[in-house]
């Protein structure tokens, strides 16, 4: 259950982030604007700047993992 609602946390920052970033969350926008938004545009993330597409990437895929029990979000 807690699995759970850490990998809902994670997919709902993750979806936010790509809201944020490209105004939508419709695939074939955020597809065709994603090679405007490359390594360029970062985010300061603990310190660190971090490219804006690995984020939302990241973010989503660590909710994929919980929603799915994969090795380090499963009991």
């Amino acid at each position: 259950m807690v699995v759970n609602r850490v990998s809902d946390l994670f997919f709902t920052v993750g979806i936010l982030a790509t809201f944020y970033t490209f105004q939508t969350v419709e695939f074939n926008t955020v597809f065709a604007l994603a090679p405007f938004f490359s390594e360029a545009t970062t985010v300061v993330l603990l310190g660190y700047n971090i490219p804006v597409l690995t984020l939302i990437t990241f973010l989503l895929f660590l909710g994929a993992m919980g929603k799915s029990a994969q090795i380090g979000l499963h009991t």
